[in-house]
């Protein structure tokens, strides 16, 4: 199963953003995009909250829990 940093730049880089594009939206850091992509840190439940509304997905789906 892939993990969340896996699934974050998947989704990103399916919408066609970049990490700068992708921070901005969401209104945190590109650092803290770079960091979760990277897989040195992993987002509070707010940031998962928004990511998913943001990619309109399940947290299930984005935190590599289920594949769909």
């Amino acid at each position: 199963m892939k993990k969340f940093a896996e699934r974050l730049k998947e989704l990103r880089e399916e919408n066609n953003l970049s990490q700068a594009d992708l921070a901005l939206k969401i209104k945190v850091s590109v650092a803290c995009i770079s960091r979760w992509e990277a897989n040195l840190r992993v987002p509070n439940i707010d940031s998962i909250i928004v990511l998913c509304k943001f990619f309109n997905c399940s947290s299930d789906y984005l935190i590599g829990l289920k594949d769909y």
